[in-house]
């Protein structure tokens, strides 16, 4: 090849490098993330790693970081939202007393907004033109990521590996993913899997699919739980614990201030210790099958009982009544992923105005998975014991009581007269 030859060809290698796409990617050093990575590569990205530390527990975050590099990163970082989790997702989700399905404390579902914001901030650093995930086509996450990135920027170029055909044809199961690690000299630990996946957070541990699929299964009896004891094996004693509330927000624990993230890792420990928290629920996706998840939460389920009882004293009846009505909404929209929306705003300025009273404190008495109420009080306290005793006195008359109900029975006397029921 002749000199200019040779140089034009160096300049088109270099211009080609100089305008490489990029993407970031949520990434955790795990298997699937692992051979993400790899293929990235092979699709002509450079890649920026991110792994979102949210508490994830047995993982060397260097180690990951070292990991990412060694296999080709483009850049590779560790951002630790644990705390921003904690105070502004989790407690505003608390706060509205929000249970998908009646049941089900979120901890997953609002990890997943968290995540991608954290994601397109980088890509905005660096300058990348796509973000990348390990959500599967099956599952609740993919829309989880993908709803928040778009809302957060609109033009977002979204990889997602396993909705892509030929990436699946590539990677049909976990023996091809080992064989393309060892092809590429990508280290993972390719162990014999659980008879169960898990996902765990500084909130709670999710378990679900391999035996927890078939719901004759006793869910309580399969995972090796990681914040808690069995009911059976915890102390034979009632443990007594006291949380603190400004506007809702937990703010002491047993007399002392805390943050966010210590009040959710300590109450973690307490409620853990004695058989706080676990869950067996077969859940409705927002993809339309159903599926099963067993799940523990002793802290949050701490949080959600304790400011539960401080609301009982400081909301009226009809402000509380409206706010459990709109809590399945809320819960929903954080299982679905619409976390950054117009509605989620304007609900959660409801919330912002709705807990502005609920200050207090409630003890709470922890007994083999049982929470019994042991103590509440707040200065804005709407219950008033002389109004409300059984006793004489106070200011409320009984005798005004003959004209609320004829005034509230009107209607179904006239309506009885014209239309008469059997009885």
């Amino acid at each position: 090849m002749s000199a200019p030859m040779l140089r034009s060809v160096l300049v088109l290698f270099l211009n080609w490098k100089l305008f490489m796409p990029s993407c970031v990617l949520a990434y955790s050093g795990g298997l699937d993330t692992s051979v993400i990575l790899g293929w990235l590569q092979d699709e002509g990205y450079d890649v920026h790693c991110v792994y979102v530390d949210l508490g994830q527990p047995g993982e060397d975050r260097e180690a990951v970081l070292k990991k990412a590099h060694t296999c080709g990163a483009k850049s590779a970082r560790i951002v630790d939202a644990q705390e921003e989790l904690c105070r502004d997702f989790a407690f505003p989700v608390m706060q509205w007393q929000a249970r998908y399905e009646g049941v089900y404390l979120l901890g997953t579902s609002i990890a997943r907004p968290l995540i991608s914001k954290i994601c397109l901030q980088v890509a905005r650093e660096v300058g990348a033109d796509a973000y990348a995930h390990g959500a599967t086509g099956k599952g609740n996450d993919q829309c989880r990521f993908q709803l928040a990135a778009e809302a957060l920027e609109p033009g977002v170029k979204i990889i997602a590996p396993w909705r892509i055909e030929r990436y699946r044809a590539k990677f049909p199961g976990r023996s091809e993913m080992i064989a393309f690690c060892a092809e590429k000299n990508i280290p993972v630990k390719a162990s014999v899997a659980k008879p169960y996946s898990s996902d765990e957070n500084c909130l709670h541990i999710s378990y679900e699919a391999g035996v927890l699929e078939d719901p004759k299964t006793t869910g309580v009896d399969v995972p090796d739980f990681g914040m808690t004891v069995a009911p059976q094996q915890a102390p034979d004693k009632i443990e007594h614990v006291t949380i603190g509330f400004e506007n809702g927000v937990p703010t002491t624990l047993n007399g002392t201030k805390v943050g966010a993230l210590k009040m959710v890792l300590d109450l973690n420990k307490i409620g853990g210790r004695n058989g706080v928290g676990r869950l067996d629920m077969i859940e409705n996706r927002f993809v339309g099958m159903k599926s099963r998840g067993v799940y523990e939460a002793p802290g949050m389920t701490l949080l959600y009982e304790a400011h539960r009882y401080v609301e009982q004293l400081t909301l009226d009846r009809d402000l509380l009544h409206l706010r459990d009505r709109l809590s399945p909404e809320i819960a929903e929209m954080v299982y679905y992923g619409f976390w950054y929306t117009a509605k989620m705003d304007a609900l959660m300025a409801f919330n912002r105005q709705t807990q502005s009273v609920v200050t207090g404190e409630v003890t709470l008495g922890l007994y083999k998975g049982n929470i019994i109420i042991c103590s509440r009080s707040s200065p804005n306290s709407l219950y008033d014991d002389k109004i409300a005793s059984m006793e004489a006195g106070g200011s409320y008359n009984q005798t005004d009581a003959e004209g609320f109900l004829r005034i509230m029975g009107l209607p179904s006397r006239v309506q009885g007269r014209v239309r008469s029921r059997s009885y």
